[in-house]
C-alpha cells in the first residue's frame, strides 16, 4: 500500500493550523502563585490540557486526564506500545515581542506566538499525523499512546505523577516531537545548583535588590537592581552610556526615594546554549561591580561579574569537561534573587552534562568558591541519556527522514532535555529541520508554517512504519 502522507496532511492543512491557533491562545506559562489541589502548575497549564483533549475527544479518542497533571489517549490494538510525548507548558512569554505572543499570527510564512515551535506547533503536527492514520483506517498491529504533560519546561513533575498514577504499563519504545530532526538519540544531563548568600551589607554603596531571570533554562533577557551610594543620577547615567556602548547591551537607571534603580536588557535564549544569548544579570553585576560595595553584596556581585560572566562552560569554577561523544559540559547562570533584608539569597545554575560527570563533583567544585555559604543541588535531575543508533526504532526514525528530505540521517546529541529520555528506549525526533532559527525560549518566537506540514508527514509515516 501506497500512500502519500504529504497529500493528506494537505488535505488537512487548514483544521491543522486552526486547532493549533486555539490552543497557542491559551496563556499555558506555569504560575505557583495560584497553584492549588485542582491546579497543580496553575490555571493555564490546566487549560491547556483541557483544551488538547478536547480535540482528541472531539476525534473520537477515549481520553484521560490524569488529575490534571497529564492527559493521554489510545489507538490501535496490540501488545506493544509505542509512546508519544509532547508537552503543553511554556516558558514565560517575557518581554521584547513585536507581537502579541499569545495571539498568534503569520508573517511571511512564519507562525510567531510563545509555543509556536516549543511545543504547541510540534504537538499537533504530530497529532494530526496520527490523526491521519486513524482517518485512512490503516491496519496496526501496536498501540500508540499519545500523552501530552504540562511541566516540562520546569521540573518535570508532570510525569512524575502520570507515571505514578496512569494505571498503565509503561510504553515499550517512543519518541517526543520538541527537538530536531534528524533525531535526538542522546541528552546531556541536567541538574541545576543554588549558591546561597545572606543579605545584610554595609558599605559606601548598599545593595538594597538584584534579580533577573524567568527560568534556570533560559538566559536572563534582563535583570535589576536597586541600591543607594553617594553618586548623581546624572553621574550615573552617564556611566551607564559609556558600560553599555562599549558591552553592545542597552539599559537604563532611575531615582526614586533616595536610590537608583538599574536595568540591563541581553537577550534570553535556551539555556542549553547560554553562549548564543546575552545574559543581562552577569552584565548588570559587572556593571555594579565599579562600586564600593562590601559584605554580602560585595560577594553576590563579585562571584556574578568574576566568575560567572561569560563562563559557558564551568571553566572559571573547575568544571569544564568534554566527552567525545555526548560534547561539553554548560553552564547556564538562570535565575538571581537578591533581598538585602532576607538571610538567603541565590544564585541558580543550570549544567548541562556529558557522561564522565557527576553531579556531587559539580556540588564539590562549586563549594570551592568564595563567597556563598552554602551550595545546594535540586531535587528534580536527569543523567546522561542514550538510545544506540542501531536501535531498530532509531533505525526507522531516521530512513523516513531521509526518504523525505533526500538529507543523511545522522545521530545528534544536544544538551536540552526532552521526554523522549522518559523510556529506555526513548528519542526526541522533530519538528525543526536542519539550518532552522532556533528561537525557542526567546522573544518573537516562532516556526516556519511550511516545516510544520513537512513534518506533520514525516511523523504520519514514521508513526505508521513503526506500528504497522
Amino acid at each position: 500500500m501506497t500512500i502519500d502522507f504529504r497529500a493528506e496532511v494537505d488535505k488537512r492543512k487548514d483544521d491543522l493550523m486552526e486547532d493549533l491557533f486555539g490552543l497557542l491562545r491559551i496563556n499555558s506559562e506555569r504560575d505557583d502563585s495560584k497553584v492549588d489541589e485542582q491546579h497543580p502548575f496553575g490555571p493555564g497549564p490546566v487549560k491547556a490540557l483541557e483544551h488538547f483533549l478536547a480535540l482528541a475527544k472531539r476525534d473520537g479518542y477515549k481520553t484521560r486526564n490524569i488529575d490534571n497533571y497529564a492527559g493521554d489517549f489510545e489507538f490501535g490494538q496490540g501488545d506493544e506500545v509505542l509512546g508519544i510525548f509532547a508537552h503543553l507548558d511554556v516558558v514565560p512569554a517575557g518581554s521584547g515581542w513585536d507581537t502579541d505572543p499569545y495571539e498568534p499570527v503569520i508573517k511571511d510564512g512564519k507562525l510567531y506566538a510563545r509555543g509556536s515551535s516549543d511545543d504547541k506547533g510540534p504537538t499537533m503536527a504530530c497529532y494530526y499525523a496520527l490523526k491521519i492514520i486513524k482517518e485512512l483506517n490503516l491496519p496496526v498491529s501496536k498501540r500508540v499512546r499519545f500523552i501530552v504533560g504540562t511541566d516540562e519546561e520546569s521540573g518535570w513533575d508532570d510525569m512524575a505523577y502520570y507515571f505514578a498514577h496512569n494505571g498503565l504499563k509503561d510504553p515499550d519504545f517512543g519518541f517526543s516531537p520538541d527537538a530536531e530532526f534528524p533525531i535526538i538519540n542522546g541528552e546531556k544531563g541536567n541538574i541545576t545548583a543554588y549558591l546561597h548568600f545572606e543579605g545584610q551589607n554595609d558599605g559606601a554603596f548598599s545593595l538594597v535588590s538584584f534579580n533577573g531571570g524567568l527560568r534556570e533554562n533560559m538566559v536572563p533577557e534582563s535583570a535589576s537592581a536597586g541600591f543607594t551610594g553617594p553618586i548623581t543620577l546624572q553621574e550615573l547615567e552617564a556611566k551607564l552610556a559609556n558600560f553599555a556602548a562599549d558591552q553592545g547591551v542597552t539599559g537604563q537607571v532611575t531615582e526614586e526615594a533616595g536610590a537608583f534603580h538599574v536595568t540591563i536588557h541581553g537577550k534570553s535564549v535556551h539555556g542549553m546554549m547560554p553562549q548564543k544569548g546575552i545574559n543581562g544579570a552577569t552584565y548588570l553585576a559587572l556593571f555594579l561591580s565599579q562600586f564600593d560595595f562590601q559584605g554580602n553584596a560585595q560577594a553576590y556581585l563579585n562571584v556574578i561579574a568574576e566568575t560567572l560572566h561569560k563562563d559557558f562552560f564551568g571553566e572559571k569554577v573547575g568544571l569544564a569537561y568534554t566527552d567525545p561523544k555526548m560534547g561539553e559540559l554548560t553552564m547556564n547562570a538562570g535565575v538571581f534573587h537578591f533581598n538585602k533584608e532576607s538571610e538567603d539569597n541565590t544564585i541558580a545554575l543550570n549544567f548541562r552534562y556529558p557522561q564522565g560527570v557527576d553531579v556531587d563533583g559539580i556540588k564539590a567544585g562549586l563549594e570551592k568558591l568564595e563567597g556563598p555559604k552554602e551550595v545546594t543541588l535540586s531535587e528534580h535531575g536527569h543523567v546522561p541519556h542514550y538510545v544506540p543508533v542501531s536501535d531498530p526504532m532509531v533505525q526507522t526514525l531516521l530512513s523516513v527522514y531521509e526518504k523525505h528530505t533526500g538529507l543523511k540521517g545522522e545521530e545528534q546529541i544536544i544538551g536540552g532535555g526532552t521526554f523522549g529520555r522518559l523510556l529506555k528506549r526513548g528519542v526526541a525526533y522533530g519538528a525543526m529541520f536542519p539550518g532552522y532559527v532556533n528561537t525557542m525560549h526567546q522573544a518573537d518566537e516562532f516556526t516556519e508554517v511550511e516545516d510544520l506540514y513537512r513534518a506533520a508527514a514525516i511523523y504520519a509515516e514514521a508513526i505508521y512504519e513503526l506500528i504497522k
